[in-house]
């Protein structure tokens, strides 16, 4: 069985919006953009490269995957770019249509709980979610995600959207791994309680 795996930047407070870009998400009139990229340093690099070279099928929702989509296959020189451009995508989406555009993408139509269970069902690489809070959210109440590996930084913001959403299930996880980096952000690696259980 395949595991799912949450791949994020959060805040202190749990914020994941806009990590990468100032107009990456400005929904809510966040105004916290690119947050994330100034506390990069050779021990997160490190830590992204290593799940990277991990291998994985990718999940995504419909506006991370636009938003990777329109960037990602343009960044000629980034070693990131050859690794999810290889990568299997899977899209979960109401709105969009096929074909989609990145190449090794598939539209995930129907219940997207029943999709998920299904692939996770299936044997081959984990399927790794980066961004995507709407898609966690939907997939939290059936179970379905079975680690968190979240690069929490040091940042308090006091509003944007979260990972972990006012009125969402009740989630015991196990901490597995940690590490700090030199600009002080934890990496935490978290293994739901339903995935223990499934492995012990």
């Amino acid at each position: 069985m395949r595991k799912v795996i949450v791949v994020n930047h959060v805040t202190l407070d749990g914020v994941m919006q806009a990590p990468g870009r100032p107009d990456e998400d400005r929904r809510g009139g966040f105004q916290h953009g690119g947050w994330a990229f100034a506390d990069f340093d050779p021990v997160m690099n490190a830590a992204m490269a290593e799940g990277m070279a991990r291998g994985g099928d990718l999940l995504f929702g419909r506006r991370t995957y636009e938003d990777f989509a329109g960037f990602w296959p343009h960044q000629k020189d980034n070693p990131f770019t050859q690794v999810l451009d290889q990568s299997q995508k899977y899209v979960a989406s109401t709105t969009l249509r096929k074909p989609l555009p990145w190449v090794n993408s598939t539209l995930l139509e129907g219940d997207v709980a029943r999709a998920v269970r299904g692939l996770k069902d299936e044997e081959g690489n984990d399927l790794v979610i980066l961004g995507s809070g709407e898609l966690i959210t939907s997939l939290l109440p059936h179970g379905l995600i079975d680690e968190y590996l979240l690069m929490i930084h040091p940042l308090v913001f006091g509003k944007g959207r979260r990972l972990f959403t006012d009125g969402g299930p009740s989630t015991a996880l196990q901490l597995v791994d940690a590490k700090s980096t030199t600009k002080g952000v934890i990496i935490a690696t978290y293994r739901s309680a339903m995935a223990r259980e499934e492995s012990g």
